[in-house]
């Protein structure tokens, strides 16, 4: 029988030193976790080794912009059979350029448009429209990304073409692309219906579970409801609303089939010194890349390329994620979801 231990209220507690079934489940438990930070590990190591060749034939200068990358990766897949004669050459930086670009993009408009829909649902909407909303936007957040692709390639971009592309617009660029709707805006604009019912499901748990008499306290001093959300139950959110923009980065920087349907594919940097004419511009970010170039793995050095483009985007959601852990942690211990 196990022991037993006497709280100061005086009740008898089992002692978990003394019970070994406990400590068996507790090295259990730690094992499972600790797998999966070894399983992540192994990850991110395996996809190093097998990038390598990639980062080491062009040192930081695949980090850079020259010449036409979707050539460059032609010129990789065409390599010849000889080891000794393999193609490396890549200047990834427009790859790069749109996956920041699209991915920042998406998360600061999903951010800005979930934080106040959150707040409309858990503080002004009505009980039956409350039942409607979040039912739907749980759906959504189910919705498989190709399903947002097909409707993006069929009615966002025909659109985008036909109501904002002018024919100046396609004569100033012809010489080095072709707009026809498929651009940073059609990606940025699905690519944040994605992730936003995901980032309102959590915002939305995170304002439920703010103490009420929280709120109570600043109504009592005479403001009104919504600089009381404002001011009380946003801010102590705050870290839910790191996590949740977080997680849409993660997602955002992942996604591949949806961007490859509606961001034309095309691996062009688009400058923002373009004025408005930045959003029309097609671009392709190293996820879709990674899609489109998945014939060809069985080639060695143009498969070692991919694995640099997942190399990148694994490291990518490893720093953000320490990031937002470190973010939260400095937003005081008056937040909800601090730690």
């Amino acid at each position: 029988m196990s022991s037993l231990t006497y709280e100061a209220t005086g009740i008898p507690v089992e002692s978990e030193e003394a019970d070994p079934v406990n400590r068996r489940v507790e090295l259990l438990l730690g094992a499972l976790a600790s797998s999966v930070l070894l399983f992540i590990a192994g990850m991110i190591l395996f996809t190093l080794f097998k990038a390598w060749p990639s980062f080491a034939a062009n040192g930081l200068a695949w980090f850079g912009a020259g010449g036409n990358v979707d050539a460059q990766l032609t010129d990789i897949f065409n390599s010849p059979a000889d080891p000794a004669d393999y193609i490396y050459k890549l200047r990834a930086w427009p790859l790069i350029w749109s996956t920041i670009l699209i991915s920042a993009l998406s998360v600061l408009l999903a951010t800005f448009i979930a934080v106040f829909s959150s707040i409309f649902i858990v503080h002004f909407a009505p009980g039956p429209l409350q039942k409607l909303i979040e039912p739907v936007v749980k759906y959504l957040a189910a919705v498989p990304s190709v399903v947002y692709g097909l409707i993006g390639i069929l009615v966002l971009v025909p659109w985008i073409n036909s109501t904002f592309i002018t024919e100046e617009m396609r004569s100033s660029v012809a010489y080095v692309i072709q707009l026809d709707g498929s651009s940073v805006m059609a990606g940025v604009m699905i690519l944040t219906v994605m992730i936003l019912p995901i980032m309102i499901a959590l915002i939305v748990d995170s304002l439920r579970a703010v103490p009420l008499n929280w709120r109570e306290g600043a109504l009592a001093l005479g403001v009104n409801k919504w600089r009381a959300v404002r001011t009380v139950s946003v801010r102590a959110i705050r870290p839910a609303i790191v996590a949740a923009a977080v997680l849409a980065t993660a997602r955002a920087l992942g996604e591949a089939i949806m961007l490859a349907m509606v961001t034309g594919s095309i691996g062009f940097a688009p400058n923002p010194f373009d004025g408005f004419l930045f959003f029309m511009e097609p671009s392709r970010p190293l996820a879709p890349s990674i899609l489109d170039g998945e014939e060809g793995l069985s080639v060695v050095p143009f498969g070692e390329t991919m694995y640099a483009f997942g190399f990148i985007l694994i490291v990518s959601c490893v720093f953000f994620s320490f990031s937002g852990w470190a973010i939260r942690q400095s937003l005081g211990r008056y937040s909800i979801g601090a730690r």
